[in-house]
């Protein structure tokens, strides 16, 4: 019995032969690029199909310069950030952007020394052709890490202290504004804030829609503390708040996975939720529907922050005009307030 004879593979001059078009038409819609007829990518993609043609990926490599792969790094190596909902949902709007894409998502973890050591290698290298990088704290030595290697670059949120040159984020100053003036709307007047790390931007914006909302109302801010957006912190901030400001009638909270630690301590505590104190998060994470009561939050897309972070660097990769996104963000009215 003999070896059956492997199957030669179409080439892209038999390709665009077949779909009756130049070989460079074939080759642009085989890449993906833009400004290409409807007529011209539908027969293409046809003689694809029917010869079953495969890209040389390496060869396309060599041809362009690009590696096909593009980098999301976080200056994170808790084993628990794979169990962040937030983080499952930006990895979920990154991966979809990608799906239909020939490249591929290398997860650099950069925050310990040697981490960020290796993210600089391989940006020097040019083993990416651009990154993502999830919001920094105020000094986050990955910003100039990226900075330096001249690579296209797309912020997941904005930065601490600057304003970087593409980026993706939601509404969380308006997001915030929300959230008090609903507290406001029911007639809660000592509204207190759990913030989240004030040295960061997503931090500072949400304490600044509560400021200027409470402002904006007539009313004094009656209230802060800090936390770190963990449940825990949450926790300990609702403790903190509480006998600084016994008689406070509302809390407004940064982030779900808090206002879910400040609800437990309440209910610890005896006090009824929403009639002795209301209470809202932000985030719309799944955590929310399953407190005691089911949270009032604001919604942010995480997973489209993912997406259009992803489509911003692939755009810009290919040598396209982006702008920077402001995602927007709405209430969601549970039995929490």
């Amino acid at each position: 019995m003999t070896a059956e004879t492997p199957r030669r593979q179409p080439t892209l001059d038999e390709v665009a032969e077949r779909a009756g078009v130049s070989r460079s038409a074939a080759s642009r819609v085989i890449n993906k690029a833009p400004h290409v007829s409807r007529a011209t990518r539908e027969a293409v993609e046809k003689a694809i199909q029917d010869m079953g043609y495969r890209p040389n990926r390496a060869a396309r490599a060599l041809a362009t310069q690009q590696t096909g792969i593009v980098a999301l790094a976080v200056s994170h190596d808790d084993p628990e950030l794979f169990a962040d909902p937030f983080f499952a949902q930006v990895i979920a709007g990154v991966s979809t952007a990608l799906e239909d894409t020939d490249f591929h998502l290398l997860l650099c973890l950069a925050s310990s020394d040697r981490g960020r050591s290796r993210l600089t290698n391989l940006l020097h290298a040019r083993g990416v052709d651009g990154v993502m990088l999830m919001a920094l704290r105020e000094d986050d030595p990955l910003t100039d890490i990226v900075s330096k290697a001249g690579l296209p670059a797309v912020h997941g949120g904005r930065p601490f202290g600057f304003e970087p040159s593409w980026y993706v984020d939601s509404d969380n100053v308006g997001g915030a504004r929300l959230a008090t003036e609903h507290l406001v709307g029911i007639g809660r007047t000592r509204i207190v804030t759990i913030t989240g790390q004030l040295r960061t931007r997503v931090g500072e914006d949400r304490y600044r829609g509560y400021r200027e909302a409470m402002v904006m109302s007539g009313l004094t801010p009656h209230g802060m503390a800090e936390a770190d957006f963990t449940e825990a912190g949450g926790a300990a901030a609702m403790r903190t708040l509480l006998d600084r400001h016994p008689a406070l009638d509302a809390v407004f909270a940064a982030s779900d996975n808090m206002a879910a630690g400040a609800l437990r301590v309440l209910n610890e505590l005896g006090r009824s939720v929403p009639a002795d104190v209301a209470v809202v998060g932000f985030d719309d994470l799944g955590i929310a529907e399953l407190t005691e009561p089911p949270l009032t939050t604001v919604h942010q897309s995480i997973q489209a922050l993912g997406t259009e972070m992803t489509r911003t660097l692939l755009g810009l990769i290919a040598g396209q005009e982006r702008t920077s996104i402001i995602l927007p963000t709405h209430l969601v009215r549970r039995g929490s307030a």
